[in-house]
């Protein structure tokens, strides 16, 4: 019996399934601080030592967190996420598209490709959805505190997560295999197979990834904010996604009607490909 085609959805976090960064539901406020001063001073840190920006808030939360007594612990970073916001559907979006994904004779897996961090996305009430999290995580000491970064991930170590997406690699680790020859018909998912989610400037080279070799880009938008939506038709404009939407994940909306048109032409596609070995 041959196999069903895997269609994988590959989501960004901040902005693309909540509204907003994951710092800003508990952390920022745990520490006294407002979202604007904790970006304003992390901006300044990456800016003022030409760092990384994503290593940069994250010592940023180090510091903080050790000045103010807060403990950064798994468990505490669950517990912030907890309080995350979500855009509109995204609790029931999983049941919806794996339901038509089964009622359409293809396995649906969804996968987190985030510079947020995942002890935080692993608290929320979606984090079980996920076959894999790649994010940021931090190094813990023998008391289970944070300690030291473990994974930072800015725009370009992302694409590294899709090609292990596409060979069915879950180590962030890893770097031998990730970059091993194999033939096409052995990777687990293929890059045409992939429907990436995203947002931003941090999203685009794995958009383009997607894009250049066949799969599927989406520019999500805050639909309560147009400068978000700006971006999302720059990126449009520039041949970066192949389609925007508002971040809406009910089953009425644009975002459903398109990911069900995608799995319909993977699926029909993958039919045709095993006729035309007869």
């Amino acid at each position: 019996m041959r196999k069903k085609p895997i269609v994988a959805l590959i989501y960004d976090f901040d902005g693309t399934l909540s509204p907003g960064n994951m710092q800003e539901f508990g952390f920022i406020q745990a520490i006294g601080k407002t979202p604007q001063e904790f970006w304003t001073a992390s901006d300044g840190i990456a800016k003022g030592q030409d760092a990384s920006n994503i290593l940069a808030y994250m010592k940023l939360m180090f510091d903080e967190a050790k000045k103010n007594g807060v403990k950064l612990r798994r468990s505490d970073f669950k517990k912030f996420g907890q309080h995350i916001q979500l855009f509109e559907g995204v609790r029931s979006w999983f049941k919806l598209i794996n339901d038509y994904g089964e009622a359409h004779g293809v396995k649906i897996e969804h996968y987190i490709n985030s510079s947020g961090l995942k002890e935080i996305i692993e608290g929320t009430p979606i984090a079980h959805e996920f076959k894999h999290i790649f994010a940021c995580t931090f190094i813990y000491d023998e008391n289970g505190e944070a300690e030291w970064p473990g994974i930072a991930v800015d725009y370009t170590a992302k694409t590294q997560f899709m090609f292990k997406i596409n060979k069915g690699i879950f180590s962030s680790r890893d770097s031998q295999k990730v970059n091993e020859s194999t033939s096409d018909d052995t990777k687990r998912v293929p890059f045409p197979h992939m429907i990436y989610f995203g947002d931003g400037d941090t999203d685009v080279p794995c958009m383009k990834i997607v894009t250049m070799f066949g799969g599927n880009s989406i520019a999500v938008f805050n639909p309560q904010n147009q400068a978000k939506r700006a971006v999302a038709e720059k990126l449009r404009r520039q041949g970066r996604v192949n389609f925007i939407t508002p971040a809406v994940y009910t089953k009425d909306s644009r975002a459903y009607r398109l990911v069900c048109s995608i799995i319909d032409k993977i699926k029909a596609e993958s039919d045709l490909k095993s006729l035309a070995r007869y």
